[in-house]
């Protein structure tokens, strides 16, 4: 399975262009999308509850019902929250109402007294730390702090088309080209999950081409291909599993039920199953009855006939006989 955990969205964004981006993105071949809303703004301090406005999509089997089958259906589409943090001070004990609001959780420091705490001072660790690319980063990525992010679970994102929209120049490209490979030499590969941020249908890449622009950006193949797979899908993983398991630790995954179809066969086979066992059991009860009562006639003929074995009744018939003739005479 493919991910493409970032599908940026706004409240402006018109359900028909997200919708085409959708199903573009399942026709390319990502299985399991996220919508991502951006908040820029300063988190209020009163603990207000959250409010999520992602729109809920239809779960694909819904909706391959409702199409063609010429269209490609919707992809399985999770929720997405991204902090731009400047001051962590204001936002450190907020994180987990967006953790339950939403499927996902995504920082973007901007200073690196920011980054520094997103990568291993936060209360709970984050899903991703995405970062702007195209823009100056006014701090080192330093190996120790990168690594200590992704030793917590945390995941740093790349956004291709960061670097492929059309509105980005060359002087934005080269920054972002020179920003991937600090991070690629940071974390030497490891912890990274690769996005598109695509704000439409037309800033998608295929799978194929995105592993070969980021071979040329620094980032093997297969590296790229578990950017994109397994390295996404533990992401998705390990945040439903804070979310629905026992204290964020264990989770009870219920076995798929049984057909009603199924059931019944089953209950047929034990039955002739159990069926055939008795029948055989008196099969060979009567064998053994027959066997006993042949042996008792060959054992009588036997003795008449001085050939064969004698039973002991006749033995001891016989030696009474004796003992009567012995002392009658």
């Amino acid at each position: 399975m493919l991910y493409d955990l970032n599908i940026p969205w706004s409240p402006t964004t018109a359900p028909s262009d997200l919708e085409r981006t959708l199903r573009f993105a399942k026709n390319l071949g990502y299985d399991v999308v996220a919508l991502n809303h951006t908040v820029s703004t300063p988190i209020p301090g009163t603990p207000a509850p959250i409010v999520n406005p992602l729109p809920l999509l239809n779960p694909p089997k819904s909706t391959i019902t409702t199409t063609s089958p010429s269209t490609p259906s919707l992809p399985t589409t999770l929720r997405r929250v991204t902090l731009t943090i400047t001051d962590p001070s204001t936002t450190n004990y907020r994180l987990p109402d967006y953790t339950r609001a939403y499927d996902l959780l995504a920082l973007r420091p901007t200073t690196e007294k920011a980054f520094t705490w997103a990568c291993g001072s936060t209360t709970e660790p984050p899903a991703l730390i995405s970062l702007d690319f195209t823009s100056f980063l006014n701090f080192h990525i330093h190996h120790r702090t990168a690594m200590t992010a992704v030793n917590r679970g945390t995941r740093f994102e790349i956004c291709y088309a960061q670097a492929l929209a059309p509105s980005v120049d060359a002087r934005q490209r080269a920054t972002f080209i020179g920003n991937v490979l600090s991070l690629l030499r940071a974390t030497k590969g490891r912890g990274i999950v690769v996005s598109s941020e695509a704000r439409g249908s037309l800033e998608l890449r295929g799978p194929a081409d995105v592993v070969n622009l980021l071979a040329v950006w620094g980032l093997g193949p297969e590296k790229g291909q578990e950017a994109m797979g397994s390295g996404a899908r533990a992401v998705v993983v390990n945040e439903g599993v804070k979310r629905r398991g026992f204290r964020g630790v264990v989770d009870v995954v219920r076995p798929a039920g049984e057909g009603e179809e199924a059931k019944r066969e089953r209950r047929e086979e034990a039955e002739r199953a159990k069926q055939e066992g008795k029948e055989k059991g008196k099969k060979q009860k009567g064998g053994n009855q027959g066997l006993k009562r042949k042996g008792e006639e060959g054992g009588g003929s036997g003795s008449g006939g001085g050939g064969g074995t004698m039973s002991k009744r006749q033995a001891k018939k016989m030696k009474k006989e004796a003992s009567q003739a012995v002392g009658g005479a």
